[in-house]
C-alpha cells in the first residue's frame, strides 16, 4: 500500500528532521521505494542526506509555485532506494506568497498527485510552525506522525497542532489519520524521561509506537556528516530504533489493509 506520512509538530526540535531521514533510510534498506519532502525553509533534511543545497537545480519552492515539474526536483539521495525533493530559505517566501492563492492549501498536493503511485512511502518533513506550508502538507498526507520528546514541555503546543489536524480533517483532507506519535530523545535512567512517557502514552493511548528513540551521540553526529544513521553508526542504538520504527510501521499497515 503505497503512503504518505508527514512528520509534524509545531515545536521545534523534537527529532522532526531526524525521524524523517533516519526512518526514510530505515524503510529504504527494508526494500520501499521512498520520497522526502523537505517543506522546512531551514532544509535541515536536506542537509542531513548530503545534499548541496546551492547545487540543486530545483527545489520544493518551485514545485509548489508550479515553476518546476515534480519529476524534474526530484534527486536520487547516494542510498539505495531515497529520493529526495529539496528546501531552502527561499521556501520562507512561499507562506506569504500562497496567502491570497486560490486553493493554496492543496498546492502541495496538486504538485505531487503525478508521483504519488511511483513510491511505497512519501514522507514530509515539516517546518516547526502550523502555517499554510505544514496545512499543505496535512492536506497531501495520508497520515500523520508526531514526534514529541521525553523533556520538560513535551505537550506544549501539541493541543494546538491536534485542532489543526481536526480542522483538516473536516474541511480538506478527510482521510487524514494520526498514524503514530513518536517518543523521541529518551532516557530511561531519568525519573523525567520515564514520567513524560507515561504521561504522553496516556494521553494517546494505543497511537503510541512501542518503539522509543534513545537520546543517542551517534544521532547527533549523522547530520553533520550528511548519512543517515543506518550508514553513520549502523551498529548504535539510535540505527536499532529507526529500523524498529520501519518495522513497527510496515507491520501496522498492513494489519490496516
Amino acid at each position: 500500500m503505497k503512503k504518505i506520512l508527514a512528520i509534524a509538530n509545531q515545536k521545534g526540535g523534537v527529532g522532526k528532521s531526524t525521524t524523517t531521514i533516519n526512518l526514510g533510510a530505515a524503510l529504504a534498506l527494508k526494500g520501499k521505494t521512498v520520497l522526502i519532502i523537505d517543506i522546512d525553509p531551514q532544509g535541515n533534511t536536506t542537509s542531513g542526506l548530503g545534499i548541496e543545497k546551492e547545487k540543486s537545480k530545483s527545489i520544493i519552492y518551485d514545485v509548489i509555485e508550479g515553476k518546476v515539474d515534480c519529476k524534474e526536483a526530484i534527486i536520487k539521495t547516494n542510498y539505495d532506494n531515497l529520493y529526495i525533493i529539496p528546501s531552502d530559505v527561499d521556501l520562507a517566501g512561499a507562506e506569504v506568497e500562497l496567502v491570497n492563492v486560490p486553493g493554496r492549501e492543496y498546492k502541495l498536493k496538486s504538485a505531487l498527485d503525478p508521483v504519488r503511485e511511483d513510491y511505497d512511502y512519501i514522507l514530509i518533513d515539516c517546518p516547526p510552525s502550523l502555517g499554510l506550508l505544514t496545512v499543505n502538507a496535512l492536506a497531501t498526507a495520508d497520515g500523520v506522525i508526531i514526534p514529541i520528546q521525553c523533556e520538560y514541555f513535551a505537550l506544549e503546543g501539541v493541543a494546538q497542532l491536534l485542532t489543526t489536524i481536526k480542522i483538516v480533517q473536516k474541511h480538506i483532507n478527510k482521510k487524514l489519520d494520526i498514524s503514530g506519535v513518536l517518543l523521541t530523545m529518551y532516557d530511561g535512567r531519568t525519573n523525567l524521561s520515564v514520567q513524560v512517557a507515561e504521561q504522553i502514552k496516556k494521553y494517546f493511548a494505543d497511537k503510541v509506537y512501542k518503539t522509543t528513540i534513545p537520546r543517542n551521540i551517534r544521532l547527533s553526529e549523522a547530520p553533520s556528516y550528511g548519512m543517515p544513521i543506518q550508514y553513520y553508526s549502523p551498529r548504535s542504538k539510535g540505527a536499532e530504533a529507526y529500523n524498529e520504527l520501519a518495522k513497527e510501521i510496515l507491520e501496522r499497515d498492513v494489519n490496516s489493509e
